[in-house]
């Protein structure tokens, strides 16, 4: 029956990294009716960025099950489909692979769910690549009105199907409304893991940060981290903050911490980033909130996305006393419902839900923009790299899993993970310094 009729949802979240499972575990929370009883199960899909047991705790997202899947086991689960709704919380090239792997999955089912996708925060880069590798879903969620008059323009402009795309808004936001400066005024430091990527970039924002408390001792300064060294998040780290601020000498009023970010902005007076996607939790919050000018305001960096906002300034500024005052207009199309709109951010995705899942005789098979006749010299390289072949079946002896691994291959897994995330976080920095002798 209809989730409609039985009051109850549900549905799996297949995420990659521990970011996309917050966003995608949150947003099955939000898209679930106020009445509605939500079964939600989770699937990890295997590869460098798996969340570890430490990651999933700090998200504080609880689900009926949670278990890690290569995408050839995922596509079998999913093969009967016992699910209302699907939401895939992966990067672009993931999501098209399972798009068309369900596919072949699910030809000739008498029904199907309703797939659902989306981006975990601002988007600043690769917008027309990210929005095609993510076309064919059911719903594309677009965090705000601005992103949403973005992803209808990129999808008509190739000639793609668009009523896809539905506004909501960021799933995570949410806390208590900024009520003024605390006993002892707190400034957080939200970093990111490749924004900065330099060593150079990166130790000078630490080192701006350093001084900052220095220069106000009556302050207190928290450098909030993503990640502990070897683990690995959406992104990768090559330059931990944890390692660039060893050996320093760290005023008494500045820590470094960890934990969930909604308890952090909790104690927050003055939230600092360069283009933390924490800025919109935050300016939700109408906590004061600055993105950093001082690399620059460029795409690179993501900090442009936060033109017009009124939060753009620099260290010395800051430094100086300066509090910036955010643009109403800038915050209302960036869907970041500070005016208490929130509560139905989500209203118009819970009723396309309902409706498709009403739809007479099933849903229609999955149809991806791109094709094998559409994009041939670049989809078959993308469902290759997830064991498809192009016409979304499994390749033969594609990895699969129909049981827990045993202790010896926990155990090589384990190191292969160490020894790549080895890779990322000590050798290739000496190879890119190497290469700019």
């Amino acid at each position: 029956m209809p989730a409609s009729a039985t009051k109850s949802l549900r549905v799996a979240v297949l995420a990659d990294s521990d970011t996309r499972w917050k966003w995608g575990a949150l947003t099955a929370q939000r898209l679930a009716p106020a009445d509605a009883e939500i079964r939600l199960d989770g699937y990890l899909l295997r590869g460098r960025a798996t969340p570890t047991a430490r990651q999933l705790k700090e998200v504080g997202v609880r689900a009926d099950s949670l278990r890690e899947v290569t995408g050839v086991e995922f596509l079998r689960v999913m093969g009967e489909p016992s699910y209302d709704v699907l939401i895939l919380a992966l990067v672009g090239g993931g999501v098209q692979a399972m798009l068309h792997g369900l596919r072949a999955a699910w030809a000739g089912a008498g029904k199907r769910p309703v797939v659902v996708t989306g981006y975990v925060g601002v988007v600043y880069e690769k917008l027309a690549d990210g929005l095609l590798l993510r076309h064919g879903a059911d719903l594309v969620l677009a965090n705000s009105r601005h992103d949403a008059d973005r992803f209808r323009a990129v999808y008509e402009g190739v000639g793609a199907d668009a009523t896809s795309v539905t506004e909501v808004a960021l799933p995570f936001l949410g806390g208590a409304p900024y009520a003024g400066e605390h006993d002892r005024c707190t400034v957080v430091f939200a970093a990111q893991p490749s924004v900065p990527d330099s060593r150079k970039d990166r130790t000078y924002l630490l080192d701006r940060l350093i001084e900052h408390a220095r220069r106000h001792p009556e302050r207190e300064v928290l450098l909030k981290l993503r990640s502990k060294p070897g683990e690995h998040t959406t992104h990768i780290e090559e330059l931990p903050y944890q390692k660039l601020a060893q050996g320093k000498d760290l005023p008494a009023n500045f820590r470094l911490v960890y934990g969930h970010m909604g308890q952090v902005l909790d104690r927050t007076d003055l939230l600092v980033t360069v283009s933390s996607t924490a800025a919109l939790e935050a300016l939700h919050r109408r906590i004061p909130t600055v993105i950093l000018t001082d690399l620059g305001v460029r795409e690179v960096l993501g900090n442009h996305h936060f033109t017009g906002s009124g939060c753009l300034a620099s260290w010395d500024q800051l430094d100086a006393g300066h509090r910036p005052v955010a643009d109403e207009e800038w915050v209302s199309r960036q869907g970041v419902a500070a005016d208490g709109t929130y509560g139905t951010a989500f209203d118009t995705a819970r009723e396309r839900i309902a409706r498709l899942l009403d739809r007479p005789g099933g849903l229609p098979p999955l149809n991806p923009y791109y094709t094998p006749e559409t994009a041939p010299g670049y989809l078959p390289g993308i469902l290759a790299r997830h064991h498809l072949g192009p016409d979304g079946v499994p390749l033969p002896g594609a990895p699969a899993a129909d049981k827990e691994p045993g202790p010896v291959r926990q155990i090589v897994r384990r190191a292969a993970r160490g020894a790549y995330r080895h890779g990322v976080q000590r050798v290739a920095p000496v190879i890119r310094r190497m290469g700019e002798l």
